[in-house]
């Protein structure tokens, strides 16, 4: 039997307040939330889920074994964008190949928030 993958559907972000983060994805991702009830909030980004769900242990170190990628037109003006709302830069703006170029931010929760520019991929 095939078991179909449908693609990604939802990036979340634990935080250890839920309104003051729900404020600052708010301006981040220029975006009001479609969805919020006690544990999670969720927010459409250009047709992906965005979630936040309470921290189960605040003050814990965050994972960076799995990266997640939002799509931007231009890395440094993002970048910027991010940092002047209080993000901290991970990793800088960095070409992978051809026109590719990645970078992250980390959110005043210390989630990393990956950004790429990919001339390259299309949505089917």
């Amino acid at each position: 039997m095939s078991v179909p993958i449908l693609g990604l559907r939802t990036a979340i972000y634990k935080v250890d307040d839920m309104q003051k983060a729900k404020a600052w994805y708010v301006k981040a991702f220029e975006a009001e939330p479609y969805f919020e009830a006690e544990p999670y909030i969720g927010f459409n980004i250009a047709g992906y889920e965005l979630g936040l769900m309470q921290e189960d242990a605040p003050g814990e170190a965050k994972t960076r074994n799995v990266m997640t990628y939002w799509g931007v037109e231009n890395i440094e003006a993002a970048m910027q964008h991010f940092i002047g709302l209080g993000a901290t830069e991970d990793e800088a703006p960095m070409n992978v190949g051809g026109e590719i170029v990645t970078a992250s931010i980390k959110d005043p929760w210390g989630n990393v928030i990956g950004l790429i520019y990919n001339p390259e991929f299309e949505l089917p």
